[in-house]
């Protein structure tokens, strides 16, 4: 006779389906790592980190938006230009979350917290013109190249070097070098004339 196996193994590996349970760490809180940083100073990293990475999911949000509503004669180009921007700042989006989860806390990730958080402004439903869409995301980014330099000279004072190298070789130089993309096509070029 053979041996009796496990009720999981007697239903085929039938998935046990919608479990609820308590929250094991609540937003804001940290767990203890064993990183070398003091608790306050891994707080305040992850309340900065933390608003940066809703106003990069904004920014990420807008890029795709954007990008499937533009109109225009150079429609092909930036379609593709923002596409890649997005792509861009979704990698800067992932980095942030592991960064803010390295040092214990928790990462904002749902899209209605991530709407409380952020500083960057709601948008009409519907489409603007493409200057005004382009120039929508510039002020989006601004309002994180400021933040993001300020919150890396904090936290580099307070010893969080981490979080300063992420900020200014991610967070900063992804964004200046879209925004220098951006902004050339808000340039008004004059009619070359023969």
């Amino acid at each position: 006779m053979q041996a009796p196996t496990t009720a999981s193994r007697r239903d085929g590996g039938q998935p046990l389906l919608h479990q609820t349970g308590e929250e094991t760490q609540p937003f804001g809180t940290l767990k203890q790592l064993p990183i070398g940083l003091g608790h306050d100073t891994r707080m305040y990293a992850c309340q900065r980190l933390n608003h940066l990475l809703a106003d990069t999911q904004i920014l990420y949000s807008l890029y795709k938006k954007h990008h499937w509503l533009m109109r225009g004669a150079t429609f092909y180009s930036l379609h593709l230009m923002l596409d890649k921007h997005a792509d861009e700042q979704l990698a800067i989006v992932d980095a942030l979350a592991e960064r803010v989860q390295s040092l214990g806390g928790v990462a904002v990730g749902d899209p209605r917290h991530v709407a409380e958080l952020t500083s960057i402004p709601r948008p009409p439903d519907g489409v603007e013109q493409v200057p005004v869409m382009l120039s929508r995301l510039l002020d989006a980014h601004e309002r994180i190249l400021t933040d993001a330099r300020d919150a890396a000279v904090r936290l580099s004072a307070e010893g969080d070097e981490g979080s300063n190298d992420l900020l200014i070789s991610q967070v900063v130089r992804t964004g200046e070098a879209q925004v220098w993309f951006l902004a050339e096509h808000l340039v008004d070029t004059p009619l070359v004339r023969a």
